[in-house]
């Protein structure tokens, strides 16, 4: 299908909401964008609108899940509500709170919603902790990090057997712990039905009743990606005002109630808060998707997408990449995919225009009209929904404009905007950490995200932002995993020494790394030997040898690297140094990274060509 004939197709029609924004320039050259609408009232607290659906739908299907047979377990509002008044009785009885919350080690399943919205519904903070600290690493320095800064007064896992390690490693023996299946044999444990058996109406209406929007609800771990992770603080403000601002997005959830299959993890905010809670505030039904984008776990979300026909529907680009193959090669999962939907949602990372055309041609290929593919900008401490884009469809990358009661800041940096928000929606800080809250907002109260956008059009804020990069070094692959560039360039110097004097690391929204090599042409000339001084630059990077030695180093280093955050997958061998003219380097002599990659754009698309040329090096 040409480019012309799909959009020439119609758009599928959907009631967003109202996205216009109003622009005031400071005269420091700062300016100031808000939502032109009100963001209006919120709930008290963010398991209200579970009370509502429970009264007023209780037979609808809420949560759904693949039970260990495979078959889909379906829980509905009047079935959850009753589950969870129970086990808030037994959690209240347990006396947790803020200073003992509640600890969840396993992933999305149906009995962590059950327990985490309990802990919502008594008043009690809950942290969910991504699984990978417990069942990847080998030291679990990061979960025994978390621990002492949460001193948690319960510790759930689903399943004990593949957390054992990590609880016997981790969790004190005078911390509670509860599991649904395969308690470990070396300690007492309670088992999850025990919890659902207790009951004590009194104290749940009256410790529900005590929640104020300033009530901690659970405390969410950033990826650590420049240290240990740090614990943000999520109020009931927060979540309740966020869920408001993004059904005031969703407008036509008001009269279709979500239906979604998603399997972004709920120790993230995008999956914790943004899509759980969408769905719960207005009244939908989330399936629980048991895969994920990688290529065994896309062939289960396949699976599943065969059953389920999502209205709203998130992933994060990578995973839409891995989508399109099996879109285009099944014309009945093609078919079921789009017969409803009416929004592709994309976040984590920024998605590659090839992704977003295949997913606009396959639309039209099944629907005969073109299907909404959005995203927006966000952050743990933004609850997340800060911008969003609208019924634009110009193409990937547009994050939109601020939503209803956010505010946003733009500092002109270095010929960017740098991005800062204020709003309820905004963290207090993060727990127990009092000097990184200080250093994450402004003089006037705006969370520094960190992140540069600029407009789409300057002349025309409507037309919203385009991200532009992360201020610092740090930036995500296309699947939204975090690399962290200072640790993996030392590493990266130092296995490949001496061969390396210096390297810029790339990858943002790529599907894996690459480096552009600045050689020590000493050592290079040692490895060709007598008579290389001699030898022009471009002849010494392309010596056999020295490209050999190079290819070793790379293979060697990715061997060692524990996943795609520090795995260099390509490189390219520089003829010339960096250049303090164009700020490659400072007058420290530190190499500046953005300036490479943005004066080296070129070598970074030879890194990434489908058939890469003859000076790329592969690992």
């Amino acid at each position: 299908m040409t480019s012309t004939l799909r959009q020439a197709a119609p758009i599928r029609a959907v009631r967003m909401g109202d996205c216009r924004a109003s622009l005031e320039t400071r005269a420091d050259g700062s300016m100031i964008v808000r939502n032109i609408n009100p963001l209006g009232p919120y709930p008290a607290r963010i398991t209200d609108r579970l009370d509502h659906w429970a009264a007023v739908a209780p037979e609808r299907v809420w949560l759904a899940g693949r039970d260990k047979a495979g078959a889909w377990r379906r829980v509905s509002y009047g079935e959850a509500r009753a589950m969870i008044r129970h086990l808030a009785a037994a959690l209240l009885r347990r006396g947790l709170s803020a200073e003992r919350p509640l600890v969840i080690l396993s992933g999305n399943d149906i009995e962590h919603a059950l327990l985490g919205v309990a802990a919502l519904y008594a008043g009690i903070a809950y942290a969910p902790i991504s699984p990978a600290y417990s069942l990847i690493s080998s030291d679990y320095g990061k979960l025994k990090y978390i621990f002492d800064l949460l001193t948690p007064g319960l510790v759930f896992a689903s399943d004990g057997a593949p957390f054992a390690k990590a609880i016997a490693s981790v969790v004190s023996r005078d911390t509670e712990l509860v599991v649904a299946s395969n308690p470990p044999a070396d300690r007492r444990v309670t088992l999850f039905e025990a919890l659902l058996a207790e009951s004590d109406e009194a104290a749940v209406d009256a410790a529900n009743a005590a929640i104020t929007l300033d009530t901690i609800a659970k405390f969410l771990f950033t990826s650590g990606s420049t240290g240990m992770p740090k614990g943000v603080i999520n109020t009931q403000r927060m979540l309740c005002s966020n869920v408001v601002m993004t059904s005031a997005h969703f407008a036509w959830f008001a009269e279709e109630p979500p239906v979604t299959l998603d399997w972004s993890p709920w120790n993230h905010t995008a999956g914790g808060n943004h899509d759980f809670n969408l769905v719960m505030h207005n009244g939908g039904t989330l399936y629980i998707d048991n895969g994920n984008p990688t290529p065994r776990g896309v062939e289960q979300t396949v699976r599943n997408l065969r059953d389920v026909s999502p209205t709203w529907y998130f992933n994060v680009p990578k995973g839409y990449d891995a989508l399109v193959p099996f879109l285009r090669a099944d014309e009945a999962l093609r078919r079921t995919f789009f017969k409803d939907l009416k929004v592709m949602w994309y976040a984590g990372a920024g998605m590659a225009q090839h992704v977003w055309d295949a997913l606009d041609e396959l639309a039209v290929m099944a629907t005969g009209e073109r299907v909404l593919v959005l995203t927006g900008l966000g952050a743990t401490e933004t609850a997340p929904f800060a911008l969003a884009s609208n019924n634009t469809m110009v193409g990937a990358g547009v994050v939109g404009t601020p939503a209803r009661g956010a505010d946003l800041k733009l500092i002109p940096v270095e010929g960017k905007y740098e991005a800062r928000v204020r709003g309820p929606l905004i963290t207090p800080g993060y727990w127990r950490q009092p000097e990184l809250t200080a250093k994450a907002f402004d003089e006037e109260g705006f969370y520094m995200l960190g992140d540069a956008l600029r407009f789409v059009d300057p002349d025309d804020v409507n037309k919203g932002f385009m991200f532009d990069g992360r201020i610092a070094e740090d930036f995500k692959l296309d699947t939204g995993t975090w690399v962290a560039v200072g640790p993996l360039r030392a590493s990266f110097i130092d296995h490949c020494a001496p061969l390396v004097h210096d390297v810029v690391l790339t990858g943002l929204n790529r599907e894996f790394l690459g480096a552009l090599v600045f050689p020590d042409l000493a050592a290079c000339c040692q490895i060709i030997g007598a008579g290389a001084q001699a030898l022009p630059v471009e002849v010494i990077i392309a010596h056999p040898q020295v490209r050999e030695a190079m290819r070793a180093a790379l293979v060697s280093h990715a061997a060692a690297s524990t996943g795609s955050s520090t795995r260099v997958a390509r490189a390219i061998i520089l003829a010339d140094g960096p250049n303090i003219d164009k700020s490659e380097m400072t007058d420290k002599g530190s190499i500046n990274q953005r300036a490479v990659l943005a004066n080296r754009a070129d070598l970074v698309e030879r890194l990434y060509a489908r058939t890469p040329g003859e000076d790329v090096i592969l690992a």
